[in-house]
């Protein structure tokens, strides 16, 4: 072109081996430690969560949900996203929230782990739905035993002369069919269906086709 330079060229490219390294110096830098633990358990809460609640809604969709294939796909896939995404909500809040805590007093001291929790339970586990119910359920349980064995190292209570789990089997087995037979409505809809084929289908056959084979007759039949 008369009078005029050459034309630019296409922006160099980064090679994506210094890409990598520029990437890697950047996580060994101890300044931004607390930033990247966050972000690492955003991923890793999305990961876990999505392993744990997909096999899970597999096996109960498919054992006691009705519908087409399509459907059930589609509740199988809601469940497991809300699972992922709540947990690596979770696990970014309570992070975050721990390091500013740390950073305000300028150290740690336990009191934030409770309170970072709780603020991250409230915001993200606060919306009462069956995958929330069931973590929140599930986190009831352990939190139990946790403090009973707490209770125990303390000297709160004193040392039990004999496992105490046997009893603890035989009033929890004891309660949750007693609420089933009586009070049902009160068990979480995933319990009910569970205890509905275990204890209430088991009442109910016609031949040797729904008595071994199926636990209800085809529809066809």
């Amino acid at each position: 072109m008369a009078g005029g330079g050459a034309a630019p060229g296409p922006a160099p490219r980064v090679p994506l081996r210094a890409l990598l390294r520029a990437l890697n110096a950047l996580l060994r830098q101890r300044r931004h430690r607390a930033a990247l633990a966050a972000i690492k358990g955003f991923r890793n809460g999305a990961v876990y969560g999505a392993k744990i609640r997909a096999p899970h809604a597999l096996v109960m969709t498919f054992l006691f949900r009705s519908g087409s294939l399509r459907e059930k796909l589609k509740s199988i896939a809601q469940a497991t996203y809300t699972h992922s995404r709540n947990l690596a909500y979770f696990v970014f809040t309570y992070k975050g929230l721990m390091a500013l805590q740390s950073w305000l007093q300028g150290k740690k001291i336990p009191f934030h782990s409770f309170l970072a929790a709780c603020i991250g339970g409230w915001l993200v586990f606060g919306e009462n739905n069956p995958v929330n119910s069931q973590i929140v359920m599930y986190l009831l349980s352990r939190i139990l035993f946790g403090l009973s064995r707490l209770a125990v190292e303390k000297g709160y209570v004193p040392q039990p002369k004999q496992d105490p789990f046997p009893l603890v089997a035989a009033l929890v087995w004891g309660t949750v069919l007693w609420l089933f037979e009586y009070h049902r409505q009160t068990l979480q809809p995933s319990l009910q269906a569970s205890m509905t084929y275990l204890y209430d289908d088991s009442n109910v056959w016609h031949d040797v086709s729904d008595f071994l084979i199926y636990n209800k007759k085809p529809a066809s039949e």
